[in-house]
Formats: structure tokens, C-alpha cells, sequence
């Protein structure tokens, strides 16, 4: 009995002195990280996990504008291959648009047209929608305007357009799996403004690309600063509402005392509003009739920075899959939101797992199935 008691008083001692140097090596976010994802069954980030956080309300319109349905709404069925993969991915939605229509829908693992669930990284498109829409309304110049602006101590190079394009130069850590890395901190500690605001330029601004969720951060800073308004109230009146989207989404923050929002990540909503984005973006910005936004943002964003990085623009991810012309919203865990233009088409999928590429391929397995699976549907019903 005394062996025993000495041993709970040692693992207490241990748990008492590995809490202090966490505080004092300033990780005690970690302890956040331990109970929101190992004590809840999870190793990682999850899609439902914003109800373990402080979230702001993106508000919805007085008046819901609902989807159209197709014609031929759910009468097709999805391939055996489709059907698989959704199951081997705990799919929680996937949608196919035809022509601002929807044509297929469904909902699997008791998620519903209401579920919300994380949109991880597809926030950065939003983001630098947001920035587009303030350059639009005049808080912003342009996207050539020094971030230094707004924030001094970071290098003139620096510009609003760097943040979206994935060419900032920071020194931010994007490694996922790693507890000390930066996005690590940022999903789970309290201030997310004082760590973006200790970051530096260490490689010069705008030259190539290097996907980074501290430029997004940086640039929802600027957005919130330049407007004087959160991001989740920017975005309410900007598109939330606009869209007539169908319920009120919530954006997480780092905590109600600072009150800012995760831009690069964590928008809780379901897949008809995520879709809008879609149908926004395909139709130049326009929405019933409305010039929501200026087309040659679209243009803009949805075009590649670089030479020799093709596969990404201001915020959005772009692919020549099947000599189509692709761009989409992309998020950690196989949350997609795919527009195809030349077709009117636009692929919505949400859930909790993905295929990775293994060999070197910036876009994931899963993508290119997804998108292949929904036209063997489509030309089958023609």
C-alpha cells in the first residue's frame, strides 16, 4: 500500500513538474490540444470539433434563399466506386450542381443538409474572397498594398496579395503533426494575434510559393483592421447574407478574451452554403442579377501566381484535370468545394478523412476520384 501511494505521488509530482515547464516554456496550449483531441477519441482535428471552442456568429439573412433543384434531382445513383469511397472516408456530404441545380445529394454517417462540420482550410478561399470584397468597397488599395500599413514592424516587401498567394516569406512552421509547431499553437492557444505579430520575413516576399495557414492569419488581421470589423461580421454582410445562406454558421476563435478568428481554418457550416461559394465564383461573382463581386477578382484569383507552381492562385487551388479548367476550395481533411466552368458544374464534399498523393502531386487522390466518379454518373443519366 505504501509502494503504491509513493508511486501516485511521484506520477503526481511528474504531472505537476511537466505542467510547469509547458507554462513557462510557453506551451501550456498543448494541454488544450490533449483534451479536445486524444480525450475525445481523436488524433487530430476533427470535422465536428468547434463545439470544443469559442466561436463568433456568422449571422444569416432574414430570408433563406433556398437551392433549385434539378429536374432530375436524385435520380441518378451514385457508382459503386463513389459509393465506397464515401464509405472508406466517412463522407459526411456530397454534392453535384448542374447548371445552379442541384442534381445529387446525399448525406451519410447521420450528417443532414443542416449538419454543420469544419471547413479546415477552405476558409482561406473565403478569406481572400473577403479580401477581394474590401478592395471592392474601398478599405483596402489593392493587392499590391504593403501589409506594413496596417502592421509596421513587417518588411515593406510584404503585400496583401503575397498573403493570398502563398508567397509571404514568413517564418511560419505548417507542420500539422508536429505539437510545437506554429499551426499547432494557433488551432489551440488563446492569442493568435500576439504569435502572427512575432513573425518575420526570413526569404524575399512574392517570389514563389509556399503554403503557409500564418499568411491567411496575417491577411484575416489586416481585413479585421482595415475594415474595423471581425471577419465573421464582414463576412455576414458581405456573403453570409447576400447568399441567402440557410443558416447561421460559426467561425472559431482563439478565445473570447481576444477575440480573434482562425481565418485559415474553421468556418462551421454545411454543404448547400459552402456550395454558394461555388455557384458565386462559377457565375463571375454575380448573384441573381447582383455583382456581388467584381468578376476580375475571379479572374484574378483563379489564375496561377507562378510559373512554376500552376496549382495555386489568390486562395484557391487549380488543376487541369481531364484538360478542364479546375479551381476549388481544399480543406485538411478532404473538405472540397470544386467548380468546373466550362461545364457548369460544381462538386461539394465534406468529412472526415482523405487519400493523400504519394508522389509529389499537389492535389489529392481523392480529388481526381471524385471528380472522375461524378461525370461517369452524369454521362450516365445523358
Amino acid at each position: 500500500m505504501k509502494k503504491l501511494s509513493k508511486a501516485i505521488l511521484l506520477f503526481v509530482a511528474f504531472l505537476f513538474l511537466a505542467s510547469l515547464i509547458l507554462y513557462i516554456s510557453g506551451y501550456e496550449y498543448l494541454f488544450k490540444g490533449i483534451t479536445t483531441t486524444y480525450l475525445t477519441g481523436h488524433k487530430t482535428a476533427f470535422i465536428d470539433d468547434y463545439t470544443y471552442f469559442d466561436n463568433h456568429v456568422i449571422q444569416k439573412p432574414e430570408k433563406v434563399q433556398e437551392w433549385a433543384l434539378s429536374k432530375e434531382y436524385n435520380e441518378a445513383t451514385a457508382t459503386s466506386t463513389l459509393d465506397s469511397l464515401n464509405e472508406e472516408l466517412e463522407t459526411a456530404a456530397f454534392l453535384i450542381i448542374k447548371n445552379d441545380s442541384i442534381w445529387f445529394e446525399k448525406y451519410y454517417n447521420g450528417y443532414n443538409e443542416k449538419s454543420r462540420t469544419n471547413s479546415f482550410s477552405m476558409a482561406k478561399t473565403i478569406v481572400s474572397a473577403l479580401m477581394f470584397k474590401a478592395i471592392q468597397d474601398g478599405y483596402l488599395e489593392n493587392i499590391n498594398q504593403p501589409v506594413a500599413d496596417f502592421f509596421p514592424q513587417f518588411d515593406d516587401r510584404l503585400t496583401i496579395g503575397d498573403l493570398s498567394s502563398m508567397s509571404s516569406g514568413l517564418n511560419w512552421n505548417e507542420n500539422y503533426y508536429n505539437p510545437f509547431a506554429s499551426t499547432a499553437r494557433a488551432y489551440f492557444d488563446d492569442d493568435i494575434r500576439e504569435q502572427i505579430l512575432d513573425l518575420e520575413v526570413v526569404s524575399e516576399p512574392g517570389k514563389e510559393f509556399k503554403y503557409l495557414s500564418g499568411n491567411t492569419e496575417l491577411l484575416g488581421m489586416v481585413i479585421e483592421k482595415a475594415t474595423g470589423k471581425t471577419l465573421s461580421k464582414y463576412l455576414s454582410e458581405s456573403f453570409w447574407k447576400p447568399l441567402g445562406m440557410n443558416d447561421d454558421a460559426l467561425w472559431q476563435i482563439d478565445s473570447k478574451e481576444s477575440g480573434m478568428e482562425k481565418a485559415y481554418c474553421c468556418i462551421a457550416s454545411n454543404a448547400r452554403n459552402f456550395a454558394k461559394f461555388g455557384k458565386l465564383f462559377i457565375n463571375n461573382g454575380k448573384w441573381q442579377g447582383k455583382q456581388l463581386l467584381d468578376s476580375a477578382y475571379i479572374a484574378k484569383a483563379t489564375e496561377p501566381r507562378f510559373e512554376a507552381t500552376p496549382y495555386y492562385g489568390y486562395g484557391f487551388w487549380l488543376s487541369d484535370h481531364n484538360k478542364k479548367d479546375i479551381f476549388y476550395m481544399r480543406g485538411v481533411l478532404g473538405q472540397y468545394v470544386i467548380v468546373i466552368p466550362e461545364d457548369d458544374l460544381i462538386i461539394v464534399r465534406l468529412g472526415r478523412k482523405l487519400i493523400r498523393s504519394t508522389n509529389g502531386d499537389k492535389h489529392y487522390k481523392d480529388f481526381y476520384m471524385y471528380i472522375d466518379e461524378t461525370y461517369k454518373m452524369l454521362n450516365h443519366a445523358s
